[in-house]
């Protein structure tokens, strides 16, 4: 762990929004940045907090199902408000213009038609379940989950009900069983009573060289992003509103299992972003991936550090290692400055943290976000983990790129949601009260009307699994090997495109490869050379695409997002 590490926003001065008190959490988001605020934050109140509450649609996925919506704790919202302002200051334009960012944390429900369950998740796969000394979280979000039950609970029975699972765990200690759970590989956490707190939301492990300048807010940045389900892609879809180009990469064998669910949410998270499917089992997928890796400014991952480096891909090791080792330049970090790796784990990348798993409900129960009591806890929110760290996760990653430097990031599910809980910890709380037109609270002698969540929607439907492949790998290969004229293996007659790719692409243009239909399939090098688009042939345009010139008659498919 870096022991002194760089403030990306040094020098850069902001101005916070007029939001109450979601702008004293801005403020102290840029400040650990190290970004200077203008004038101070205007003045605000805890109630502020409390309001947050009733318009986030949060109190209507916390509570008993037969029961009023309750108001969780602390000022979970308004610290998701103050994150979304304080990227949009970074950015320096007004990303999701009229959107809150305490709505981003019940959209998902809104979309898929969730409630609040009490000791159920809204998603219902995880649930509260009290041990013979206290109360644990337990998800089986994934039907291998169920097969390791039987192990959890030392039961020769394959098949277990869920009050057979109740029975089982009401008999263990609450220590034993999440501590044997995680070394199996199952997400269970405790129900911590207590808040943590003194927790650093973002730990930088490693820093490499920087740029020489900054760039400036307005540039933008190729993001690969290498997450599935909420968090990563909501990061790396913030980015892409921001201006960033965003390729989300899968495995061909084991896509975003977000896919499978509501369209509606995997349509808002990723539409926009091109799609590239590769089979990582394999030597040439992994080949390409760290190809795709080596071009990126930014790389969001959420995986545990040991599944990666399955695959040869250590962030940590590759960033420590020299310069003339072949796949350094992965990260980005010691062989080319100015490049980002954000890595989100459940609990952080230490150990043994590193090998527990985590979802976004039973990571925030560990941080200490229910609701209830720690005698009676009930689920608050829906994965509130996961939406808060994709905030951040996207504020860090901007803020460090824009800086010019050269990191490798660590946030967690559970550290960035317990940094929420510690601010403003002890706000006031309200009265629940139902009329005939819906839920109300009363606090502090205002009244509000408790918001259902919103929902957004995306404007297109997102790209099929592997829709750029081809176009993207070709794009990799050519710039790879630095020859960016004839290292493009694409069929004739298609088009390919890349940003940055090569000695004659700087990062702000983009090219269009026009490949013409020739009569022999494989002609001899000389010839081809001859035909093919050569670097006199290119025409650029800043910032707009730009095709190649070829006097022969040329067919052209523009691939989806040219």
């Amino acid at each position: 762990m870096v022991s002194d590490p760089p403030h990306p926003l040094k020098g850069r001065r902001f101005r916070c929004p007029d939001t109450g008190l979601a702008s004293v959490y801005t403020a102290q988001l840029l400040h650990t940045l190290g970004g200077l605020i203008g004038d101070p934050p205007p003045p605000s109140t805890p109630l502020d907090a409390a309001l947050d509450w009733t318009r986030s649609g949060l109190m209507h996925l916390t509570g008993d199902p037969s029961g009023p919506p309750q108001q969780g704790p602390a000022a979970l919202p308004t610290t998701a408000r103050g994150a979304l302002d304080a990227f949009r200051l970074v950015a320096g334009s007004d990303i999701l213009a009229g959107c809150s960012g305490a709505s981003l944390l019940s959209e998902r429900a809104a979309l898929l038609g969730l409630t609040r369950q009490g000791q159920v998740s809204a998603n219902g796969s995880c649930r509260l379940l009290p041990a013979k000394d206290g109360w644990v979280a337990l998800n089986l979000a994934r039907a291998e989950d169920r097969d390791l039950l039987p192990a959890l609970f030392e039961t020769e029975q394959r098949v277990l009900s869920q009050d057979e699972i109740s029975d089982h765990v009401s008999r263990l200690s609450a220590e034993e069983l999440v501590n044997r759970g995680r070394l199996m590989g199952l997400p269970v956490a405790l129900v911590e009573s207590t808040i943590r707190t003194g927790g650093a939301w973002c730990r930088l492990v490693e820093c490499g060289p920087s740029v020489p300048v900054p760039r400036p807010p307005g540039q933008s940045a190729l993001v690969v992003d290498l997450s599935s389900l909420w968090a990563g892609p909501l990061a790396s879809h913030l980015l892409q509103q921001a201006g960033a180009r965003v390729i989300k990469v899968e495995s061909s064998s084991r896509p975003d299992g977000a896919r499978a669910g509501a369209r509606a949410f995997f349509d808002l998270l990723n539409c926009g972003k091109e799609s590239v499917s590769l089979d990582l089992t394999s030597t040439k997928g992994r080949q390409q991936l760290r190809s795709l890796l080596s071009h990126a400014d930014i790389v969001i991952e959420a995986s545990r550090p040991r599944a990666l480096a399955q695959m040869d891909i250590d962030a940590g090791a590759l960033v420590k290692s020299t310069p003339g080792r072949v796949w350094v330049s992965i990260t980005g970090v010691k062989s080319t400055p100015g490049r980002v790796w954000v890595s989100i784990t459940g609990y952080g990348r230490g150990e043994p943290e590193s090998h527990w798993v985590a979802w976004g409900d039973d990571a925030a129960v560990a941080a200490g976000a229910f609701g209830g009591t720690a005698d009676a806890p009930v689920f608050c929110g829906d994965a509130l983990a996961d939406p808060l760290t994709g905030l951040h996760a996207a504020v860090a990653a901007l803020a460090f790129w824009q800086g010019g430097e050269s990191v490798l990031l660590d946030l967690s599910l559970r550290e960035v949601t317990a940094h929420a809980l510690d601010f403003a910890p002890h706000s006031p709380r309200g009265s629940v009260f139902r009329q005939a037109d819906g839920w109300y609270m009363t606090v502090e002698g205002h009244t509000a009307a408790v918001v259902k969540p919103e929902e957004r929607t995306a404007q297109n439907p997102a790209a099929t699994l592997g829709a750029q492949t081809r176009g993207r790998m070709c794009a990799a290969s050519g710039a790879s090997s630095g020859r960016s004229d004839r290292t493009f293996r694409a069929v004739p007659g298609k088009t390919s495109w890349m940003r940055g790719a090569g000695p004659y692409c700087p990062a702000s243009t983009t090219i269009t490869c026009t490949f013409l239909h020739w009569p022999q399939r494989r002609a001899p090098f000389g010839a081809a050379r001859q035909r093919s688009p050569t670097k006199r042939n290119w025409r650029r345009s800043l910032p707009g695409p730009a095709v190649a010139g070829c006097a022969a008659p040329a067919t052209t498919h523009r691939s989806p997002g040219t």
